[in-house]
């Protein structure tokens, strides 16, 4: 299990810093990991998961 830094996420998501927080404040994308009192991480497992449901949720369509 690996943690991803706000650019890591952004990268593999192609989401946008705001679209990740909205979606975050939304329940709609993991919450966080407070990794540091100014830093936040998520755990690789819970990003590829929630792709993988995005995807599924494209070929329910």
């Amino acid at each position: 299990m690996n943690i991803f830094k706000i650019r890591k996420v952004l990268e593999v998501t192609g989401l946008g810093r705001s679209s990740l927080y909205s979606m975050v404040g939304a329940g709609t994308f993991p919450q966080p990991i407070k990794l540091t009192p100014r830093a936040v991480g998520w755990l690789d497992t819970e990003v590829h998961e929630w792709i993988a449901s995005q995807a599924a949720k494209r070929t329910k369509a």
